[in-house]
């Protein structure tokens, strides 16, 4: 997208057309296997997105509106999907992978898509949902050696590059894309062209605050976070490709294998949750302390001078050992999902890595703001893109943001819809924040209940009860966040449940053993991040308010005490 163009004048397949024509020998997107490299670049993913959006138009006959679904794990032909269905003017449902059949049951039910694009690892689970789930007309391997030659692959559609694309209108849904519910159901958060649009013009300045090289070299970045979320797929893969990077896909987090990955392709950048950035301190700490002693010594040394040190080049020279082992190009990375552990950023910051502290929801596309301009305040989330209105509601503290990046509503959940955005347009995002005078943003604590886990996935505890309430054998139950104090996730959060057992359960000399395995049974129908690892057995009912709202905080207290 150039920037003398207006971007409500444009649309992605203007885009795809443009990216195809910029940069059309430029590697795009790449991922490794056992045979090597599989690498496309911009103008190979471009005949593959059309390829796929003809057949969609004119082979099975999808209309404007349809919705079509995918089950994969991040790879090249996830992105190529996902510009198919912008070109045949359809709606694109990623689906986390680590869900059960249970709760993708739910959500395939709730949004019925025709077609179900699935790689050669979930291939089963969707054979299963198409068994049960008949407005799936349609399964599609999108590996190019599928699991089963019978059936229809995206490698093997007709070779038609051209036709008649669609160009669906700016404040038609893009994405429709859930997010576990305060109800108990996941919620379909529908992310329009226009939304999406505004959040790549939004965040055209960033690409020159962090890489002010752009336009005389490439610039390769690896991807680590799962293409169905949000953040990853607005900014690891459509803003990315936006700026013409060159993305690289790994599907082990195991820091050895990530920093081999980085020296080979000579990685710059990252978009990473602060969980990752905890694991790879820890990495780098754990090789310092095997260094001769005289080696840990001058690493302390540098380490405290280094941070009267302002300039990043300079930092880099001192710790240039650590550098290497990252490559020697790695400049830094943005994260956000979960709040950044400021110790961990400070590290970084220390030895020369740059740290992007970000802040958004699904809700707005997701992406609030991201701190370039002061990175020293590693607390601050930064000012609030150019995109948004933003304001903290005086007696609650809770942030409110309005502008063209706000989702269009909850699919089919108008009552939902109206539970978030008033009627003047303000998204209550259910976080408890602060605005300096400067207008850079903090975000202190949050109004919801929602538990944010230290890899960046969000749980509902209402989700989570409304799954474990169907035993007989309890007769009250909460889930929380519970806190660790102690050991690599210290200070993140962890899915606990408080359980008053049925009165002749409460009577067993087994009571622990039952309730704990019965906790084990339930959760076999959630994913496994949301299911409980903290299960606290209680002799009283529940604290609740006077509407009999479980009093959280009290509890926490009460628990806290045990």
């Amino acid at each position: 997208m150039k920037k003398n163009k207006d971007f409500r004048t444009t649309n992605l397949l203007t885009f795809l057309q443009d990216k195809t024509n910029d940069y059309e020998n430029r590697i795009a997107l790449a991922t490794k296997d056992q045979f090597g490299w599989k690498e496309f670049t911009y103008k190979g993913i471009g005949l593959l997105s059309r390829k796929i959006a003809n057949w969609m138009i004119n082979d099975i006959k999808l209309i404007k509106g349809d919705r079509v679904a995918i089950l994969c794990e991040s790879k090249p032909e996830f992105g190529a999907c996902f510009f198919a269905s912008a070109l045949s003017g359809t709606i694109f449902t990623p689906l986390d992978v680590k869900l059960t059949l249970h709760e993708l049951r739910i959500i395939l039910t709730d949004c019925k898509p025709k077609v179900l694009f699935v790689s050669n690892q979930f291939f089963e689970q969707a054979l299963i949902l198409r068994n049960e789930l008949d407005f799936i007309k349609h399964i599609v391997l999108i590996d190019e050696s599928p699991v089963k030659s019978n059936f229809t692959t995206i490698y093997n559609l007709k070779n038609n590059y051209d036709g008649k694309f669609r160009r669906p209108h700016l404040r038609s849904t893009a994405i429709l894309i859930y997010t576990s519910g305060t109800t108990g159901s996941p919620k379909g958060v529908e992310i329009t062209y226009l939304n999406m649009l505004t959040q790549l013009d939004a965040l055209e300045w960033v690409r020159d605050v962090v890489f002010p090289e752009y336009g005389k070299t490439d610039i390769a970045v690896l991807s680590i976070l799962p293409m169905n979320h949000l953040f990853e797929l607005t900014v690891g893969f459509s803003l990315f490709m936006n700026w013409g990077l060159s993305i690289y896909y790994t599907h082990s987090l195991r820091p050895k294998d990530i920093l081999s990955m980085m020296c080979e392709k000579n990685v710059k950048f990252m978009i990473v949750v602060p969980a990752f950035l905890k694991l790879l301190k820890t990495s780098i700490e754990s090789k310092i302390n095997a260094l001769p002693q005289i080696k840990k010594m001058s690493f302390n040394i540098a380490y405290r001078i280094a941070k009267f040190i302002p300039f990043t080049c300079i930092k880099r020279l001192m710790f240039k050992d650590i550098h290497k082992r990252f490559g020697g190009y790695f400049k830094g990375c943005i994260t956000g999902g979960a709040p950044l552990d400021i110790s961990v950023g400070r590290f970084f910051e220390r030895i020369g890595i740059q740290i992007y502290n970000g802040y958004g929801l699904t809700e707005t596309s997701p992406v609030v703001s991201v701190n370039c301009d002061d990175r020293k305040n590693l607390a601050s989330v930064g000012r609030p893109l150019k995109c948004f209105e933003a304001k903290i509601e005086p007696q609650t503290s809770e942030l409110l943001l309005r502008g063209l990046s706000v989702m269009k509503g909850y699919y089919n959940r108008d009552d939902l819809t109206k539970q978030v955005i008033d009627n003047e347009g303000w998204l209550h995002t259910g976080d408890i924040a602060k605005i300096d005078r400067k207008g850079f943003l903090y975000i202190t604590g949050r109004i919801k209940n929602m538990i944010v886990l230290s890899g960046g996935k969000k749980v509902f505890p209402e989700e989570v009860e409304a799954v474990l309430e169907k035993s007989e054998k309890f007769k009250e139950l909460c889930v929380f966040g519970y806190s660790k104090t102690q050991g690599l996730k210290e200070g993140s959060e962890e899915v606990a449940v408080a359980i008053l057992p049925a009165d002749d359960i409460a009577q067993s000399h087994e009571r622990e053993n039952i309730i704990k395995n019965e906790v084990k049974i339930l959760s076999e129908h959630l994913a496994p991040y949301k299911r409980p690892t903290n299960i606290f057995l209680i002799n009283d009912p529940l604290p609740r308010t006077t509407t009999r709202k479980v009093k959280r905080k009290e509890l926490k207290e009460i628990i806290g005490t045990k």
